[in-house]
């Protein structure tokens, strides 16, 4: 819980765990020392990885007001500060070392999202948005949409760069679009926490990260803290398969039915069309409460059909020779592939897509991605799980050879180029984690372009 006394940083001793190679601490960090605190930010990664993150930081070093303890955790540094400030992704939390040491010692425990949420203005419209899958492109699409409605909005939490960094910005009259994972609603369900979710949105669960949480159980009550954030007057919008989802009492709840769709998108599939759907009535949620009822849901829905998409979310890389390339690194678990695949309805019916798919044990069930042979032309496996998935697919027996394990993404795409054909597709969408083989999903999608291009040439179409 971040109290009055914590947001009193003035003089005080503060502990990050972990900058990130890709500064996922720097926001924190710059927002600690502009109230006033002495930060030491602590990392597991060597300084020789950490250099990028380091360097935007350097001016704060400098200065002394950050010192850094890199290749190793003390734990004197988590028992001797005012506070702690802790990944939230550190896995199994509860178990880990360093902060069970705080916690023994009295010394308070948040997460960079406890502390945004504790800045956001008291009448600042909060919008929160999670689910299995489809929650950064929902959350995009709320922020969007309100964007070309007129309305001042910003879009933080698991999306983008820390919102600490423009917190400042955040009026009583703003709307604010916050996209969350399990492990910040972890950490949020924790607390003691004040923080208000005027729209809930959940727009699926299903199993996922059961690596760091144990059970899908735990992993479910993890996302279910949205809906325990709310209070009397507030919304609450679910998609389809939720109804056993219990809200509180006074909440406005909105259950997504089942075939729920914006078309005319941009974005290729019947999942964001079911997407833009849910984020139409996120959006109708904020108006209405707003400004009483003056929602135009017909220029919301022509804002929607102006987004373009995300990176690594089905992304068009190009076509090359008649042949199609997508992107969905972001893509980490098998429903999520499922749903990528419905995105070409035609082409899974003809049997002329090649998928790519494997990568981190995250401890899913990863049988939906051996079904999903039965609807390719080739499936491909990498990574550390590509084995396994190959063997139960039936890989070197299969009737029609459509199983081929690479181990990695190079060789994927060289094995794709000797059998794709004018008007096949070619799509990315693991199914796993990515922290096997890449630093994260968007380096696996970079990676996967950069080959595509070396491999099949740079006469590219999009």
């Amino acid at each position: 819980m971040v109290d009055r006394a914590m947001r009193d940083l003035s003089g005080k001793r503060v502990t990050v765990m972990g900058l990130g190679r890709f500064g996922g601490g720097i926001g924190v960090t710059r927002y600690l020392v502009s109230r006033g605190a002495d930060v030491l930010v602590t990392d597991l990664e060597p300084a020789e990885k950490l250099a990028a993150s380091v360097e935007r930081i350097g001016d704060l070093i400098a200065s002394g007001r950050v010192t850094l303890r890199l290749g190793e955790h003390n734990v004197s540094d988590f028992t001797t500060c005012d506070c702690v400030v802790a990944n939230p992704a550190v896995p199994r939390p509860w178990e880990n070392r360093y902060l069970r040491a705080a916690s023994a010692a009295s010394v308070p425990i948040v997460t960079e999202i406890e502390l945004a949420l504790a800045e956001i203005p008291g009448d600042a419209c909060v919008v929160a948005i999670t689910g299995s899958a489809g929650k950064s492109t929902t959350s995009a699409l709320i922020h969007h949409i309100l964007s070309e409605l007129g309305q001042r909005v910003h879009l933080g939490g698991n999306i983008g760069g820390s919102l600490l960094e423009s917190i400042a910005e955040i009026r009583d009259t703003d709307t604010v679009v916050l996209e969350l994972s399990s492990f910040q609603l972890h950490w949020i369900g924790a607390a003691a926490s004040a923080a208000r979710f005027r729209v809930a949105v959940i727009t699926n669960i299903e199993a996922n990260h059961l690596d760091w949480h144990g059970t899908f159980e735990h992993y479910r009550s993890s996302k279910l803290v949205l809906l325990g954030r709310q209070r009397e007057g507030d919304t609450a919008i679910l998609g389809p398969g939720l109804k056993d989802c219990t809200t509180a009492r006074g909440v406005r709840r909105i259950d997504i039915p089942e075939g729920a769709a914006v078309s005319g998108l941009l974005i290729p599939g019947a999942h964001n069309e079911l997407n833009a759907a849910v984020a139409i009535e996120a959006c109708r949620a904020v108006v209405e409460s707003r400004h009483h009822g003056l929602f135009d849901e017909n220029r919301a829905i022509a804002a929607a059909r102006t987004f373009a998409g995300l990176p690594h979310r089905l992304h068009h890389v190009g076509t090359i020779g008649g042949i199609r390339f997508y992107d969905d690194s972001k893509s980490t678990t098998p429903h999520a592939t499922l749903l990528a695949l419905g995105a070409f309805p035609i082409e899974r019916e003809t049997g002329r897509i090649h998928l790519i798919v494997g990568g981190y044990d995250k401890g899913q069930d990863l049988a939906p991605l051996v079904l999903s042979t039965m609807d390719v032309k080739g499936l491909y496996t990498i990574g550390v799980t590509g084995e396994r998935i190959a063997s139960a697919a039936g890989a070197g027996c299969h009737p029609n050879g459509r199983v081929y394990p690479c181990g990695t993404l190079d060789r994927a795409i060289a094995a794709i180029a000797e059998r794709a054909i004018e008007g096949d597709v070619v799509l990315l969408s693991p199914g796993c984690a990515s922290w096997d083989q890449f630093e994260n999903y968007e380096q696996r999608g970079s990676v996967y372009a950069s080959l595509v291009r070396a491999i099949f040439g740079e006469d590219v179409t999009t």
